[in-house]
């Protein structure tokens, strides 16, 4: 698990900086700083937040487990399938980004 990504998931939602669920993060990610999509987006929702992010420079990790380990990983009682973190530093997004390529 990326430790990175952990502490970022749950400082997010402390501080409430952040957007859950697909079509949300699809409308409001140009504000977002990095967005995760689990392994259990569909593939047309997969495909849309992909091109959406890209068009906006916005980094994108894709979380290898489902939308249920990715709610218990942000410590949410429910399942996230898309997340988009608002307020992270370039430090953080770059950790984050370089523990996803080693994967």
């Amino acid at each position: 698990m990326a430790k990175q990504l952990e502490k970022a998931l749950t400082d997010a939602i402390k501080t409430g900086e952040r957007i859950i669920g697909t079509k949300q993060v699809t409308s409001t990610i140009k504000d977002s700083k990095l967005v995760v999509i689990s392994k259990s987006v569909s593939n047309s929702s997969a495909k849309k937040i992909e091109e959406t992010a890209q068009n906006n420079s916005v980094p994108l990790v894709h979380f290898n487990d489902t939308s249920l380990i990715l709610g218990k990983l942000c410590g949410l009682p429910f399942r996230v399938s898309a997340i988009s973190l608002n307020t992270l530093s370039n430090t953080s997004i770059q950790s984050i980004l370089k523990e996803y390529e080693t994967k």
